[in-house]
């Protein structure tokens, strides 16, 4: 099941991804004619955004965040699933539990932001999206926390089928590749790239943790939707 796309856009939109990566959601966003700006702690050679600066994210936030119409953060989530916190405690590992910091950043901006983390994080669950929802080759469930605006949470569509891939010594099959990890019938890169509707990237693991574009083209959609019924609406929005 797929969601059409209002013709509506903001002009002049400038917006901020927080945690950038490759750009996964940098991309959704520049489908939608937004000039994206990029902020990472690691350097990004395949960022597919206007702007990239290497840093802090929180810091960023706090000192240019209200330079940006709207804001978008993916905070790691390694530290943050049910999954990883109980394998990261057998293991010994410790990943920086960056949603509570990352949020008081944003709320001091003043301005409009979606914050994005996998399911059983601290990200408050206003919206949730999975790849189902725009004909995508991944589920990849994650979950949205809004701040500045709202929205009505969309259906649901029923999957098709089975992840790919091993499951507890049981090979299932299905419309659906694991995009993440190694081995056990997961997606290799070219798998990835094309379930994700992402081509400008080669990298395992960056892939592996890039949000299909298609989550924020829908999500700037949204919240567009959302300023025209606002007689406070910052730009002119044009049909």
């Amino acid at each position: 099941m797929t969601y059409p796309l209002p013709a509506r856009r903001p002009h002049l939109w400038r917006v901020l991804d927080a945690y950038c990566c490759i750009g996964g959601a940098t991309r959704g966003y520049q489908w939608f004619g937004a000039h994206v700006t990029g902020v990472d702690v690691r350097p990004q050679p395949d960022y597919c955004g206007d702007d990239f600066h290497q840093g802090d994210a929180i810091a960023f936030i706090r000192d240019h965040g209200h330079e940006f119409d709207f804001i978008h953060a993916s905070p790691p989530c390694q530290g943050e699933g049910a999954p990883a916190k109980g394998t990261n405690a057998a293991r010994g590992n410790a990943h920086p539990r960056l949603i509570g910091p990352t949020r008081a950043a944003l709320e001091s901006t003043g301005r409009a932001w979606v914050m994005e983390n996998v399911a059983g994080s601290q990200v408050r669950k206003d919206l949730r999206l999975c790849g189902e929802q725009f004909g995508l080759g991944v589920l990849m469930h994650r979950y949205f926390e809004l701040g500045g605006w709202t929205i009505t949470q969309p259906p649901h569509p029923v999957h098709r089928g089975y992840v790919r891939g091993w499951r507890h010594g049981e090979y299932r099959d299905g419309p659906y590749v694991a995009a993440y990890g190694k081995g056990g019938g997961k997606a290799t890169v070219a798998e990835m790239r094309q379930a994700k509707g992402i081509d400008w990237s080669h990298d395992h693991f960056n892939l592996r943790e890039a949000l299909p574009p298609a989550y924020t083209r829908w999500i700037a959609t949204a919240y567009v939707d959302y300023l025209a019924t606002r007689p406070e609406a910052p730009w002119e929005v044009a049909v």
